[in-house]
């Protein structure tokens, strides 16, 4: 069993996304329309500032690693880059074009674009044109259909994986010419111009794709749906079928988010309220526990309850249990909205946190 998982309860309100810094100092969280920026005092967070600029619900916000800037998107269909001046951070509106809600976002490893996902079947790659100073975007639309729930880059940073609420998770090419050097050749294909599909996948039920993600080395989709399920796909190279694609249905609410802890490891969490962690290869996957060490309730301790004790229960209170049944078992009390690599070395993963709609912030050892 890992290590007791640090807790952080921020305040009472969903938490929609979340950022940590490269250096875990700060920590950006999505707290209905402003980001709350925390700093790390001694052993907990605390408020430093607030940015304001969105006038609706802040769907996603990132952190760049190496630059510090700061990207969040909004219901109001806005997206915005703050960087961090002497004054305080200062925004600039990125011109998306959308005209429904953005709905997720991601910096690029290179961190010269990001990628929005949005409700008008369009995902909106954006990178900055120095000529007249400020972040445009191109969109990628076929064959979209419906709402775009996720983003996940590539290691290469011109990939682009996205899942919908069609029921499919893909693979497109954002190269942008002038931002971007060509990739290199790989088993997603080789001559990637922008918008070229590199892979299109359904889910089994056709249910909403909630999240997807690469493996640490690029050659392998991770993606979770509505139907409880999480499916990896292998793919074998261009205009050719995948060698293999691995869907595990599981007994357990939907997960809404996962990150790959090696290239055999996958952890996933949802509406369930707790982390679960699968194994696996090219020759199968399963499922191989839950972060908090299956600490839910056994049966027998349930059963073994006299019925005596069980009546008079019920007279007292009204129920036929002493224990408290407002109050889950699980570290989070809410659904977990967002799983997110905390701490990494050499593509494994040794930490991740996790926040939700119960205004929790946990950090796990994994």
């Amino acid at each position: 069993m890992s290590a007791a998982p640090e807790v952080h309860h921020l305040f009472i309100d969903p938490i929609a996304d979340h950022s940590f810094s490269s250096d875990h100092s700060a920590l950006a969280v999505a707290r209905d329309n402003n980001v709350e920026l925390y700093s790390l005092s001694g052993k907990d967070f605390k408020l430093q500032d607030e940015l304001r600029g969105h006038d609706k619900t802040i769907t996603g916000v990132d952190i760049a690693p190496q630059s510090g800037r700061i990207v969040t998107t909004s219901q109001d269909r806005n997206a915005y880059v703050w960087e961090s001046t002497p004054q305080g951070f200062k925004p600039t509106l990125v011109l998306l074009r959308l005209n429904r809600a953005a709905t997720c976002v991601r910096w690029s490893p290179s961190e010269t674009k990001f990628a929005v996902g949005s409700g008008a079947r369009a995902i909106a790659v954006c990178y900055f044109e120095s000529e007249n100073d400020w972040w445009v975007s191109k969109h990628l639309k076929k064959p979209i259909r419906s709402t775009v729930t996720s983003v996940a880059w590539h290691p290469n940073g011109v990939l682009l994986g996205a899942g919908s609420t069609d029921g499919h998770a893909r693979v497109f090419s954002s190269f942008v010419k002038g931002v971007d050097d060509r990739p290199e050749p790989s088993v997603w294909g080789e001559r990637l111009p922008f918008g070229t599909v590199c892979g299109e996948y359904l889910n089994n039920t056709a249910g909403w794709i909630h999240d997807c993600a690469f493996s640490p080395n690029g050659n392998a989709l991770a993606f979770v749906a509505h139907d409880s399920s999480i499916t990896v796909v292998y793919p074998s190279g261009p205009d050719q079928p995948p060698q293999a694609i691995i869907s595990v249905a599981t007994h357990f609410l939907p997960f809404t988010s996962l990150v790959w802890k090696s290239e055999g490891e996958i952890i996933a969490a949802g509406y369930d309220c707790e982390p679960h962690t699968f194994s696996g290869s090219e020759s199968g996957w399963s499922h191989a526990g839950s972060l908090e060490g299956g600490k839910t309730a056994s049966n027998g301790a349930v059963k073994e309850e006299s019925a005596l004790n069980m009546f008079r229960q019920m007279d007292l209170r009204g129920r036929n249990s002493t224990q408290d049944d407002t109050k889950l078992k699980t570290v989070h009390q809410n659904t977990i909205s967002t799983l997110r690599v905390y701490e990494s070395s050499g593509g494994r993963v040794s930490k991740v946190s996790t926040s939700g709609v119960d205004g929790r912030l946990v950090i796990w050892k994994v």
